[in-house]
């Protein structure tokens, strides 16, 4: 049996998917032959079936020849040597069932192994088999199919049911409810609304829908996956030339066990039975099996693999650097808190302040209008809207007076004013001022919020096997010390040019095998410098995804962590696949060195030793231990659900903090201070409370099982207790107030207190949540 040819440089894809070749005309002539030579033999007519074993033996001959040429010709120890060797010994010594089996063994051996790799590579297939050709594109009232390649940046396409999108773009009609599994490896259906961007290979799983062309086919993300795909295996990895490096030692032991046998002996046929057992090597197909598995495995879960040496190299990973915005972070500002001025509420301020901003086109005034749609908030109209470019956003209201967001002096400020200010220094967080007349009303503090599911990746890659982790970022040192303490890194190295990162990853690499993780532009040259380059390629720039080893589809860090389990298992398999076969070839040799295994017995114990390794090493295609939980259809519904209420929620949040504010102020006692905690009071009972108990009593259980048992939520249970014992301390409290109408003095403190620690336990309880249960959604 041959080792694993690789695909060469321009062609490997196309015969890798393809699966064509001699190998099964081979494994049924030498079938057939050997099958009838054994019919005759059992009916007495011994020189006929001599006949039909000769011709199997003399088969097999030709084409074991060619592969040993070939791999001599790429400079590779020709093992194969060995099988031409015993496949003449058999003639010479007249052992012609021996060679018969000898034969059937190297066929079907390498038919098994094209057939391991054809379905290995089904998931990569797949791409190219549903890469679009061409697009209806529509011009005025009238549409045409036109070739993809024909396609410009702002043309308008229709995509039908049931057709794959042609080209990146965003929809400008009515929504769309897509598939993205080609893309994310996930398979729940998302809908996309008017605006919204939709990448090229998804597949639309509604009714007809049009989009503006944003990009060319070229440019496009299937193209580029596509592109990536045709290379993947095209390449031997690093495992399979280390397997080489064992053939070169056991070719020539092989041959000087045999060599020995027959002087010792002086029987010829003890040599040809040391040449059988050593016939085929089963370390070089158990190698590129198991990580042709892996790299089909990692398809499935959205994560583009460029070749095999990539995928072997990152189970060898020991330090990880990553890229901050974009990697950890997700890559867009989020509105997180909003503080207001003494009469202003926080839904009154955003509401106003996505007014202004709702025509600009800043990354600040998107998520501001993003944070208003997602609360369901009215909008005031205005009118006359300008913008300055480096201020913001100025607009006239229905009253007359003049609404601003954007930057303001803040040498001047009131103290909330300054409170707020500081809060965002702190938190690193940009303030979008929102004013009326001039006149400060509230502020927006915007970030890039942690990716919830960076976290628990960081602890998924420690798990498999990586030692040291890095943060190599061009941000400020603050933000990035807080991100990285938050998802638990070892190191910052913040305020870095695209120079400096390469610097920084060649330094890692002189300590250990080295990954780095990016998605921008000035990611690329870091990529291209580490032992394995991975680039975010869901929203990030081609250049980092054409600089990286290994790309991940699916908007989601985590599946970094799915990759590295995947690679350090195939790798495992693969080494433990080639050194468990040739430690039981070597075994089988001893036995027959000293005539205890005649050649055609170790014809048929060599065939299942590789048949053996071949099996095992096709392990790489399940899931392996470590793995992620896996929850249903019905449970990612719900986690869906509550993740959707967690952010409808967020203004409950800054009303606790907003009402606590109030009763630090100079006059704790004043009715707007009682108005602020009734306020708090109807927001906990009518919507905080009844969604902590949905999850106790809904999401929890059915979490319960995915995550290992009711244990795993059972501290979470324990936060909704005290969530619930500080809304009745301050529900408690108002009850005291009631006869007065006001606070009572010695009701201060430990109101105050209530209040920022149920804000305090709040923010950590969402948090938590999200980082653990619903970053398990696909959504």
């Amino acid at each position: 049996m041959a080792p694993h040819t690789a695909p060469s440089e321009h062609g490997g894809a196309r015969q890798l998917l393809s699966g064509g070749g001699i190998e099964p005309v081979l494994l049924g002539a030498v079938a057939v032959a050997t099958a009838v030579g054994l019919i005759a033999w059992a009916a007495g007519a011994h020189g006929f079936a001599d006949q039909c074993w000769i011709v199997a033996t003399a088969a097999a001959i030709a084409p074991a020849l060619m592969w040993v040429v070939q791999a001599l010709r790429r400079g590779r120890a020709g093992v194969d040597l060995i099988a031409v060797l015993a496949l003449v010994g058999t003639l010479a010594t007249g052992e012609y069932l021996a060679g018969a089996l000898i034969a059937l063994m190297l066929s079907g051996g390498r038919w098994l192994d094209a057939a391991a790799e054809r379905r290995a590579t089904r998931d990569l297939r797949e791409l190219l088999r549903h890469a679009p050709r061409t697009a209806r594109r529509r011009t005025g009232d009238t549409t045409e199919t036109v070739p993809l390649a024909d396609i410009r940046i702002g043309d308008r396409l229709i995509v039908g049911p049931g057709e794959t999108v042609p080209v990146d773009g965003r929809i400008t009609g009515s929504r769309a409810v897509l598939d993205e599994s080609v893309l994310t490896g996930e398979s729940a259906q998302v809908a996309r609304a008017a605006g919204d961007p939709v990448r090229s290979g998804a597949v639309n799983a509604g009714s007809a829908f049009e989009l503006r062309a944003t990009a060319t086919e070229e440019h496009s993300t299937y193209a580029e996956i596509v592109r990536l795909t045709q290379q993947a295996g095209a390449e031997r990895a690093p495992v399979i030339r280390l397997a080489d490096r064992y053939a070169a030692w056991f070719l020539p032991l092989a041959l000087a066990a045999a060599g020995l046998a027959w002087l010792i002996s002086g029987d010829a046929v003890r040599a040809v039975a040391v040449l059988v057992v050593a016939t085929p090597c089963p370390l070089l197909l158990a190698a590129p099996v198991a990580i042709v598995s892996g790299i089909s495995r990692a398809a499935r879960k959205g994560v583009v693999v460029r070749d095999g040496a990539a995928l072997e190299t990152l189970g060898r990973a020991r330090t990880v650097c990553l890229d901050k915005t974009g990697t950890l972070t997700t890559g867009r500002p989020r509105a997180f808190d909003i503080a207001t001025a003494p009469g202003r509420t926080p839904a009154e301020v955003l509401a106003l302040a996505a007014a202004v901003d709702q025509y600009s086109p800043h990354v600040l005034a998107e998520a501001i209008t993003a944070a208003a749609s997602e609360r369901g908030l009215t909008l005031p109209p205005v009118h006359e809207v300008t913008e300055q470019p480096g201020h913001g956003a100025r607009a006239t209201l229905a009253d007359g007076s003049t609404a601003t967001v954007g930057q303001r002096d803040t040498s001047q400020l009131p103290a909330w004013a300054r409170a707020a200010d500081n809060r965002a220094a702190l938190d690193g967080a940009a303030v979008a001022w929102v004013a009326v007349d001039d006149r400060p009303i509230g502020a927006v503090l915007l970030r890039d919020p942690v990716r919830h599911d960076a976290p628990r990746t960081v602890r998924r890659l420690r798990g498999a096997g990586v030692t040291r982790l890095v943060m190599i970022t061009g941000d400020r040192p603050e933000p990035a010390r807080e991100i990285a303490a938050v998802v638990g890194l070892d190191e910052v190295r913040a305020r870095q040019s695209p120079t400096d990162k390469v610097a920084a990853v060649r330094a890692e690499r002189e300590r250990a095998v080295t990954v780095m993780v990016g998605d921008g532009v000035n990611d690329a040259p870091a990529l291209a410098a580490a032992d394995v380059g991975v680039a975010m390629g869901a929203r990030g720039a081609s250049a980092s995804s054409e600089a990286a080893d290994i790309v991940l589809t699916a908007d989601r860090v985590d599946r970094l962590a799915d990759a590295a389990q995947i690679a350090t298992r195939s790798r495992r398999i693969a080494v433990q696949s080639a050194l468990g076969g040739m430690l039981l070839s070597l075994v089988a040799m001893g036995f027959a060195g000293f005539g205890l295994l005649p050649p055609a017995a170790g014809a048929l114990l060599q065939e299942l030793i590789d048949i053996a390794v071949i099996l095992n090493a096709l392990r790489a295609l399940r899931p392996g231990p470590g793995v992620g939980p896996e929850i249903t259809a019905d449970t990612e519904e719900l986690v869906r659900r509550f993740a959707a209420e967690h952010d409808d929620l967020r203004d409950v949040l800054e009303a606790v903090r907003d009402a606590a504010d109030r009763l630090t102020a100079a006059d704790p006692g004043s009715a707007d201070a009682l108005a602020a905690v009734r306020h708090v009071d109807h927001l906990l009972t009518t919507r905080l409370l009844p969604h902590e108990e949905a999850e106790e009593h809904e999401l929890y259980p059915a979490l319960a099982d995915a995550l290992g048992g009711p244990e795993t939520t059972a501290t979470m249970s324990r936060t909704h207790t005290e969530i619930h014992r500080l809304a009745h301390r301050i529900t408690t409290h108002l009850t005291h107030a009631e006869p007065t109408g006001a606070l009572a003095p010695e009701q201060h403190d430990d109101l105050r207190a209530c209040l920022y620690g149920l804000h305090s336990v709040l923010q950590l309880h969402f948090a938590q949540e999200e980082e653990n249960y619903f970053s398990l959604s696909a959504a």
